[in-house]
Formats: C-alpha cells, sequence, structure tokens
C-alpha cells in the first residue's frame, strides 16, 4: 500500500516525513523512541525528534501516545513547543493536556498563536482559568482574545481571527504598500486588505494582486470592491461555511452588529468547520452525539445511552404489534421466520431516504420550493421498489414453503412497507426540522420504529385477513 504521508514535506528543509509508516499510522518505533526520551527527560533529543514534524504531525503523535505522555511531551518541550499542534488533536485530548500545563506556560504560549488558535485552545478551559490567563498577557491581546471569547460557541465570531489589514478609502496604494513593508505587527499571511470609515466600518476590500497591479498614487477607492460577504459575528459557523461554499471565498470579513470590522474567517478555518460538521452530522445519525474516539467508556456509554432507550420504547411498540396476531403466528409458521425480512427491507430503505433527505437539509439543497417534488420522487421510489422486491421476495417465500398464498402476502407487504419507509424516511426529518428538532438526531430511531410497526402490521394483519378467507 502506497503511504498516504509519502508527500508530506517540512517547510523548513524540504524532506519528507518518515515518522508514519505503510498503513498511515505512527511508526512504532518513533513511538518507542519518544517512550524513551520522556523516561529519561532528554529535552534536547526530543527537540530533536520533533522540531522538523508539522504541527499536523505532532498532533498525530499526541493522539498516538499514551495519556500521560501527552502533557509530558508539552511540558518537557518547553518554549519550543507549538501549540498550534493543539487545534490538531481531539477536544478531549487537547482539554486533558491544556490542564495538565501551568497557566504560566499556556499564557506564554497563547502570545505566539494566531487568535483564532489562541481561543481554539482557550476555550477548552474554565472560567477562572481564561481569566488568570488572559490577564498575563499584553492588553491588545486580552482585549482581542476576550471578545472572540464573549460571542457564542460555534459562530462566525469565536472562530474569526482577530489580526487583519485595514486602511482608510483615501489611501493611496503607494501609501498602502509602504505601510505593509513597514508596519511589524501586520498578520504573517494575508491575502485581503479591507477599506474601513474613520469609526471603523466596513467600506470594502481590494485584493492584493489588484493593489500590486494599481500604480501608487491610484487610491485606494477607486480599486477596491464592495464586501458583499460580509459575515456578521454571530453568525453559526454552518452558515459561514455555506457563504464559503456557495461563494468560493478565501477570506470574509466579519463584522459585529454596528457593521464594524472586527475579524476575518479565513477558508483554512472554514474546513475545519465543514469536516467538524460533516462529523457531528454522521455520528447524530447514529446516535451518538459528539463522541470521540479519545472518551472514556463512562462518556461513551454517557451519550449513547439515551437514545437506545428511544429505540427500546419503540421496540416495545412494535413488539406490541406483533402480539396482536399471536394466534395466526401460532397456526402459520412461516410468518414468524418471514417478518423479519419484511422489517429489515423497509428499515434499509427507510435509512437510505433519511440520509439523503437529513443531507439535504443539511446543505439547504432542500427547502419549501422543491420539498414537493422530492416528496414525490421518493414515494415513486418506494413504489418501484416495492414492486421489484415483492415479486422477487414473494416468488422465493412461495418456493421455500411451498405455498403460493404465504408468497402473495409476503409480496403485498413489501409493498406497502416499502412505500412507508419511503415517505417515513423524508417526512419524518422534514417534520424535525420544521419543529426545530436536529433531523440528524433523532430520525433513524422514528424511521425504524415506523417500518417495524407498518412492516409488522401488513405482513401479518394482511395473513390473518387472507387466511381467514380461505
Amino acid at each position: 500500500m502506497e503511504d498516504p504521508h509519502a508527500f508530506d514535506r517540512d517547510p523548513a528543509n524540504g524532506e519528507a516525513s518518515d515518522i508514519y509508516g505503510e498503513d498511515g499510522a505512527i511508526r512504532s518505533s518513533f513511538l518507542h523512541t519518544i517512550g524513551e526520551i520522556l523516561e529519561t527527560e532528554d529535552a534536547d533529543r526530543l527537540k530533536e525528534e520533533i522540531a522538523d514534524l508539522h504541527q499536523s504531525e505532532v498532533g498525530d503523535l499526541l493522539e498516538a501516545l499514551q495519556p500521560d505522555q501527552r502533557g509530558h511531551l508539552v511540558r518537557l518541550s518547553g518554549a519550543d513547543f507549538d501549540f498550534t499542534a493543539l487545534t490538531e488533536v481531539d477536544d478531549t485530548i487537547r482539554a486533558e493536556i491544556v490542564e495538565s500545563l501551568p497557566n504560566e506556560q499556556i499564557a506564554q504560549a497563547v502570545q505566539e498563536l494566531d487568535s483564532d488558535d489562541a481561543v481554539y485552545i482557550l476555550e477548552d478551559l474554565n472560567a477562572e482559568d481564561q481569566e488568570e490567563i488572559l490577564a498575563q498577557l499584553p492588553f491588545p491581546e486580552r482585549i482581542r482574545l476576550r471578545r472572540s471569547l464573549d460571542y457564542p460557541e460555534e459562530t462566525a465570531g469565536r472562530r474569526m481571527q482577530t489580526e487583519f489589514v485595514a486602511v482608510p478609502a483615501f489611501w493611496s496604494v503607494g501609501q498602502t504598500i509602504d505601510y505593509l513593508r513597514d508596519d511589524q505587527n501586520l498578520p504573517e499571511r494575508f491575502s485581503q486588505i479591507f477599506v474601513v470609515d474613520p469609526t471603523f466600518k466596513l467600506v470594502g476590500a481590494v485584493d492584493l494582486d489588484q493593489v500590486l497591479r494599481s500604480k501608487r498614487g491610484v487610491r485606494i477607492e477607486e480599486v477596491m470592491h464592495e464586501m458583499r460577504h460580509a459575515l456578521p459575528a454571530t453568525m453559526d459557523q454552518e452558515e459561514a461555511a455555506r457563504e464559503f461554499e456557495q461563494y468560493d471565498l478565501l477570506s470574509a470579513a466579519v463584522v459585529d452588529e454596528n457593521e464594524r470590522l472586527v475579524g476575518v474567517l479565513t477558508i483554512d478555518d472554514v474546513v475545519d468547520v465543514i469536516q467538524q460538521e460533516a462529523e457531528e452530522d454522521l455520528l447524530r445519525m447514529g446516535g451518538v452525539g459528539d463522541e470521540e474516539l479519545s472518551d472514556s467508556v463512562r462518556v461513551t456509554s454517557r451519550l449513547r445511552v439515551p437514545w437506545l432507550l428511544v429505540n427500546l420504547v419503540t421496540a416495545f411498540v412494535a413488539a406490541s404489534v406483533i402480539s396482536l396476531f399471536e394466534a395466526t403466528i401460532e397456526q402459520i409458521v412461516a410468518l414468524a421466520v418471514l417478518m423479519p425480512i419484511v422489517a429489515g427491507m423497509g428499515g434499509n430503505a427507510g435509512s437510505q431516504t433519511m440520509t439523503v433527505t437529513v443531507r439535504a437539509l443539511a446543505t439547504r439543497d432542500l427547502d419549501i420550493y422543491n420539498a414537493g417534488r422530492i416528496i414525490r420522487r421518493e414515494m415513486g421510489v418506494g413504489i418501484i421498489n416495492g414492486v421489484l422486491f415483492a415479486v422477487l421476495i414473494g416468488a422465493v417465500a412461495g418456493f421455500w414453503f411451498e405455498d403460493t398464498d404465504i408468497g402473495g402476502v409476503i409480496a403485498a407487504a413489501m409493498i406497502i412497507n416499502m412505500f412507508a419507509a419511503a415517505l417515513a424516511g423524508i417526512l419524518i426529518p422534514l417534520l424535525l426540522d420544521r419543529v426545530g428538532a436536529d433531523p440528524a438526531v433523532s430520525s433513524s430511531v422514528f424511521v425504524t420504529a415506523v417500518t417495524d410497526i407498518v412492516g409488522f402490521f401488513s405482513f401479518l394483519g394482511i395473513a390473518t385477513w387472507w387466511f381467514a378467507l380461505s
């Protein structure tokens, strides 16, 4: 297998990283070496081993180490440790590491970070530790970080970077270029310059390439463009990510309630948001909430229990439906053998529709304007698939039990349940979304309940009616 990290390059020397094995995991030999270094407290050797690693590689290393080794590595590295690596690990691991470190070391480290990375680390701490760390920072940095931390979690304001470049509209291109060359406090990397008025309200923006192509005497207001996609600081980060996706943005200004420029959201942060939101939706559809691989047994169990309890209740409801037809099942044992087929096929069909629907709701591809068309499409798919599998399963069941009546009963039940599964798979997420519930969290349990109940009731009900007639 080709090493997925074979082309990872260190920015400093261009050499390929060799800490990964062919399976993409950290080499056991490298982990053993780091373990020995931590045991012997050899700070100089540790610095040698991790000096050329990218922050994401250090993050992978931290996740691969034993829990008691992670904080030890950070402490032994001292001022040489790049705290940006902590933004690359699971939330649980980051919280454990940060809590094991003295606040003085954290305060020193966050001063070297971009504001968005600093906030990412500080937000895991309790309010008392946050205040103690912020108190040790220079006043301007303290104010910027506190302002970001004051915004709600998972908003553009919490994810934004407060380091940006802003100039007045009346400056010339030459003045702007001189400012970019001379000011030592500007961000290390940026691709856009924002234009503000005297009250710091956002007026527009100008790309660096436009500045470089313009003559020095041209005024900024002549080359700037209107900022059409400024993001409110209180906007949900998922909504902000959609703006980037829809308009192919590389960066976007973040403004407060008075339309004053307070920060910038960049594409690297948005990529993290998209990945995070996608993972959350996938986990919630499985009924496991915000579970992470690094969570303890107790935490993992606590996250999974609630929806398992709901599922248990719906299972008892389905069982009660079966109990209504005890006499029929006793007379025709074949029904008990075939019941799981009807319910299972309906459950799978409902899950297919539900997955597509939940994803479409999350991406805003499904709304009030096209919901009717999509519902009709799923109804058609349910009928076609129902007829197709009714013929197939009916023939198999009839041949298996040498009874065409059994084949006909299960065929009719299959059509009904596949149609019901399609409807449940789209209507339940739509209904949950309409009432303000998260369809990714709760759709699965209810769709499964509907397909089980309808499947059992239709199969056993039709069987009872048909064999009563004959």
